[in-house]
């Protein structure tokens, strides 16, 4: 799925250009492409950049996405994480169709073709621990030492991998390694492991297996075994293509995917680490995976991201082959900039101060048109309830006032938006001498807010009828960090730039009556304040809660151009 915004006037990245250029010369009749995660965690914005290339290449052409899960590793998987994938990629406007995998669909073949490896004398069992392992691999500038496994027989490691299978040996005793090169100047083709015992259920096939194979060795396999052509994957995984070749060369499999590598996304003040967004859940620095200050999907579609702009963003820093920092601002202004198009204005007053209109006659309601969408007449006009009582911002009115304060003050007068122009008489102090109401009187030949003699008011705020409000919990949200790259300091915990105002609670907002009706799907533009959503996950009944979506403005780029 695209919009007409996402593939306007681009020309072809490099990875669709390979992709035109096989399909021109007959190299693929179609393609076939698949977005393969592991399901140890939620997925992030980062994976949402592969969601939309892996199946957005499948889409424009009219070809096929597989969605396969690398369930390799059943220390750390579960069927919540499984489950959440599948409801992100939906979410993001995407469909597998019947092209649902999982590689432990192929656990039995996958163990087949360790066996033929270890037949051709190119894989054996090796005894060393994990660090000897590390320690035996040398560096950049040094070559690798062989193991002393490393020249058993073939007909002892089929023995020794069958007992491995058969859980004779404990968890770290041994590992199947490929015998390739330990004088390799690629250090992943210096005898990688190819399978390791771990003697735990996995979600899928139980207590079956005591030993599962690394992901290098199956991600090749399973691309092969699913007809995969195009195998796009992140620049970390460039050294990995010799594996990724020499496994389907050795087994001279009847097909062979070609590995592409892009760019990753990395995007300032945040982490994009599993392992970190999993400690700060863990560690109770946020609600959950979905929580809305998380650039998880699911946190962003809490947060009250539509799949549009998420998309949208993805196209625009678009598919590259050299690592770069995009700027947070740049995703905000993609869900501005979508919500701008799409969202209804209306009313709400997040720190409220009463105003009572002396002149209105008591017990009274009216209603006043407003327009949905000021620029899009199409959205249409709802009515909103005005009576004597009325909120509006407590930052709206300022008791001693420059010149240039265009708001309420005493003495000053001030439209109210689509209703009248008021003036401030009174102001009433509690005993700490804090305002906590004003007097005014209205002017009832200006409705609408035009004054009759035509006599100019430069000021407009936005208000709610004080006896209709919908009394809700707003929560604003703020970037999760402090520092622009929180994991940059290798000196310093990541969680050291965890940004204290990241949320703020306002208990006591009053909203325009309509919204008692909003549902999770609905995005608001509170006039003047930002765009907002109903929050999916802390709302009652009897006591809504809306998130701020983002501000009106990039705030933060604001305070870097006043630094």
């Amino acid at each position: 799925m695209t919009t007409e915004k996402e593939t306007s006037g681009k020309p072809l990245d490099f990875i669709r250009q390979i992709i035109a250029e096989d399909l021109a010369s007959g190299k693929h009749r179609t393609i076939v492409t698949r977005f393969p995660p592991e399901p140890n965690g939620f997925l992030h914005i980062g994976h949402a950049k592969s969601i939309c290339l892996n199946f957005g290449v499948a889409v424009e052409n009219n070809a096929t996405c597989h969605l396969r899960f690398d369930d390799t590793n059943p220390d750390k998987e579960s069927t919540e994480y499984v489950e959440s994938i599948q409801r992100d990629v939906r979410w993001l406007g995407f469909d597998w169709g019947e092209h649902r995998y999982y590689a432990s669909d192929y656990f039995d073949q996958l163990h087949d073709f360790a066996v033929q490896l270890i037949g051709m004398g190119k894989a054996y069992v090796c005894h060393l621990s994990s660090d000897e392992i590390r320690a035996y691999r040398g560096t950049l500038t040094e070559p690798g030492k062989e193991s002393p496994y490393r020249n058993r027989s073939v007909a002892e490691n089929l023995d020794l991998f069958a007992r491995m299978r058969a859980g004779e040996f404990d968890e770290g005793t041994c590992v199947l390694r490929a015998k390739i090169d330990m004088a390799s100047p690629n250090i992943v083709m210096r005898d990688p492991v190819l399978y390791r015992i771990l003697k735990s259920h996995h979600h899928r096939t139980g207590d079956k297996w005591c030993i599962y194979p690394m992901y290098d060795f199956t991600h090749c396999l399973s691309d092969m075994l699913e007809g995969i052509t195009h195998s796009l994957c992140t620049l970390e995984f460039e050294n990995n293509r010799a594996l990724y070749d020499w496994v389907l060369d050795t087994l001279q499999t009847p097909n062979h995917p070609r590995q592409i590598e892009f760019a990753r996304l990395n995007i300032n003040y945040t982490v994009t680490s599993k392992r970190k967004l999993l400690q700060l859940v863990t560690e109770g620095h946020v609600s959950g995976w979905d929580d809305p200050r998380m650039l998880t999907i699911s946190g962003l579609r809490r947060r009250g991201y539509t799949p549009a702009s998420i998309r949208n963003f993805c196209a625009t820093i678009g598919i590259g082959k050299r690592e770069s920092w995009i700027d947070m601002g740049v995703l905000e202004n993609a869900v501005r900039d979508d919500l701008n198009e799409h969202a209804r204005r209306v009313f709400g007053v997040l720190d409220p101060l009463k105003i009572v209109l002396t002149n209105y006659p008591e017990g009274e309601t009216e209603e006043v048109v407003a327009q949905n969408h000021p620029q899009n007449p199409a959205m249409g006009e709802r009515r909103v309830p005005f009576s004597r009582e009325i909120y509006i911002e407590r930052s709206d009115f300022m008791e001693d006032a420059p010149k240039k304060f265009f708001r309420l003050s005493v003495g000053r007068e001030v439209r109210l938006r689509y209703a009248y122009l008021i003036t401030c008489q009174e102001v009433i102090k509690n005993e700490r001498g804090e305002v906590v109401e004003l007097r005014c009187t209205y002017d009832p030949d200006s409705r609408g807010g035009t004054a009759p003699d035509g006599r100019k008011v430069k000021g407009t705020i936005h208000w709610v009828s004080a006896p209709h409000a919908l009394r809700a919990e707003v929560r604003l949200y703020d970037r999760l960090f402090t520092a622009e790259y929180p994991d940059a300091d290798k000196e310093r915990n990541f969680k050291e730039f965890l940004n204290p105002h990241s949320l703020t609670l306002l208990s006591e907002c009053m909203l325009e009556p309509g919204l008692a009706q909003a549902t999770i799907e609905d995005r608001f533009q509170f006039e003047r304040q930002g765009y907002f959503c109903l929050d999916n996950g802390a709302s009652r009944p009897d006591r809504p809660v809306f998130n701020r979506i983002v501000t009106l403005r990039d705030s933060w780029a604001k305070l870097n151009e006043s630094a």
